[in-house]
């Protein structure tokens, strides 16, 4: 018998540890209880970072007494993890935080965040004898699904809304060789289609719906803070689409507490596209949470109106006195610039998080004195039209005060040389 159970977030009603569902009886999500959750003392830990196994060297099964404790031949892993803490100046500057720490899931090795929670739901896809995997996305799910199950041999499938994924993203679940499948309308819909096909037909479901990818997904707080010495920070800030991974988060921060390896638990704030926003609308205004029937935002990876995961993010805010707050697209480009323009990088998506804190520091939310981390879910390049449009001042109704535009010369190499005389003359632009 497996160590853990499937447990109904609503009514507690217990499931076996390998049961091939997503929600109870009662309508209510799921999520992985263990039956003796444990997590091994630092020595181990930094041994295991040091080991060349894949399971020690991969920063989400380097904590699988807390994930799941699967044999080494039973993992799906492309030692995913392992992502970078960034502080910036000018960052901080921009924001108004004193300390800020940027934890860079746009590293993992499909470029976002998705990949923790695929190996783990890809390990359980083979345990259960799937004879194939399926998802719905806005983009980074399918490129990690398509990876992970080509590197297992598991056809893959992907719904993606047409024309609403970036190319970037697209170009992943192609060349990986998933069966990538274009469905009119949004992201919302083609959840919905993709949970009808995997009950027709008997193909495992990987969106962030399954209780196993945010297993993989909470990975994400057991490296930050031991990244951090278990120093709690005050604040930690994710933007919000499905809120699978803002669920995650509280769900391992909660089981580090509970471990005694951390004595409080940081506030969680979700940071949410004001054109996709149902979660920051039902908490601004106090009524029950609805959908938006079409979400729209330049931040695709958070284009969602319809959250399956909100009833776990809620009591996961409610868990750390959280916050939801939205930002206008402007809002998300003008961050991006920073964050790109520091050497960093991101997708549209992560910078929410910046331009998020910036506003709760504005709003007072967040004191200037308290140490914020910020998650970058997704990497610069998973949305290059985006970086282009905006350097290139070619993106209608925005503002681009930040754009670097390419410089046409002519064949004159006097001419090359008296423009870049001009710019080194010239004093360097602040990030």
């Amino acid at each position: 018998m497996r160590p853990w159970k499937l447990t109904c977030v609503e009514c507690a009603t217990a499931f076996p540890p390998l049961e091939v569902r997503y929600r109870c009886s009662c309508g209510g999500t799921l999520e992985v209880q263990h039956d003796s959750p444990s997590l091994p003392d630092d020595r181990e830990l930094d041994r295991r970072l040091a080991s060349r196994r894949d399971r020690d060297r991969s920063g989400v099964w380097r904590y699988r007494e807390l994930i799941l404790p699967l044999e080494e031949d039973e993992i799906v892993s492309r030692r995913e993890g392992n992502t970078n803490v960034y502080r910036s100046e000018a960052l901080e500057a921009y924001t108004g935080v004193g300390e800020l720490f940027l934890k860079h899931e746009g590293e993992n090795p499909s470029g976002s965040f998705k990949d923790r929670g695929m190996t783990v739901a890809l390990s359980v896809a083979r345990l259960v004898g799937a004879r194939a995997v399926a998802c719905a996305s806005t983009g980074n799910t399918s490129a990690s699904l398509a990876s992970y199950a080509a590197a297992c041999g598991l056809p893959a499938f992907v719904f993606v809304p047409a024309g609403k994924i970036a190319f970037g993203k697209l170009s992943q679940a192609l060349a990986h060789g998933a069966h990538t499948l274009q469905v009119p309308g949004d992201f919302d819909g083609a959840m919905r289609t993709v949970q009808e096909i995997c009950d027709a037909e008997s193909i495992y479901l990987v969106n962030s719906i399954n209780p196993f990818r945010i297993e993989g997904q909470k990975s994400i707080a057991f490296e930050l803070l031991h990244e951090l010495e278990w120093k709690v920070p005050d604040w930690i800030v994710v933007p919000g689409g499905n809120l699978g991974n803002s669920s995650a988060l509280a769900k391992g921060l909660d089981e580090l507490r509970a471990l005694g390896r951390i004595d409080r638990l940081p506030r969680l704030a979700v940071v949410q596209a004001e054109g996709a926003a149902p979660l920051a609308r039902a908490w601004r205004s106090g009524r029950p949470f609805e959908p938006i029937a079409e979400a729209r935002t330049v931040a695709t990876a958070i284009r969602i109106g319809a959250p399956v995961s909100w009833r776990k993010c809620l009591r996961g805010l409610a868990a750390t006195r959280g916050v939801v707050v939205s930002v206008s697209d402007q809002e998300i480009l003008d961050a991006k610039a920073r964050v790109d323009g520091c050497g960093i990088g991101a997708e549209p998506a992560s910078c929410a998080t910046v331009a998020g804190i910036r506003r709760l520091r504005e709003e007072g939310v967040l004191g200037p004195g308290e140490r914020t981390c910020a998650i970058l879910t997704g990497h610069l390049l998973k949305d290059p039209e985006a970086t282009v449009r905006y350097h290139t001042a070619d993106w209608e109704g925005f503002e681009t005060p930040r754009a670097n535009s390419p410089v046409p010369l002519g064949s004159s190499l006097a001419e090359t040389r008296r423009h870049l005389q001009e710019i080194l003359a010239s004093p360097p632009p602040r990030p």
